[in-house]
């Protein structure tokens, strides 16, 4: 059974900083690209930034200089860094692993097996 668990959520002031891992058993996502996506409360779920391999990432634009995407095929994880974390990045922040990365039009194109069961990021003063 593949699982992907994340953790590291919780609730920050606007400013602070959150790092979110991403932990998964069962299949080996190293050469397949991993994701995080968030939902906030009435809207759709997002892509935040996605990872093919160290070199390889890419942002939202509202999160471009403020959240970094890393990954550690040793432990099958990827992480998410969030620094400057303002009101509107408040959401339930999901990974998602073995995706398919289109290097030219730099998308990605999430497997909708293997989604993490979320963790929530509230951000509040």
């Amino acid at each position: 059974q593949v699982q992907l668990v994340e953790s590291g959520g919780g609730l920050v002031q606007p400013g602070g900083s959150l790092r979110l891992s991403c932990v998964a058993s069962g299949r080996v996502f190293a050469g397949h690209g991993m994701a995080w996506y968030r939902q906030a409360p009435g809207k759709q779920r997002e892509l935040v930034a996605f990872i093919f391999d160290s070199a390889v990432t890419n942002y939202a634009d509202s999160v471009k200089g403020r959240f970094t995407i890393s990954r550690d095929n040793a432990k099958n994880a990827v992480y998410l860094e969030m620094n400057s974390l303002k009101l509107e990045d408040t959401a339930v922040y999901y990974c998602n692993g073995g995706g398919v990365v289109t290097m030219g039009s730099g998308r990605y194109y999430p497997n909708d097996d293997y989604w993490g069961q979320g963790t929530q990021v509230t951000v509040s003063s």
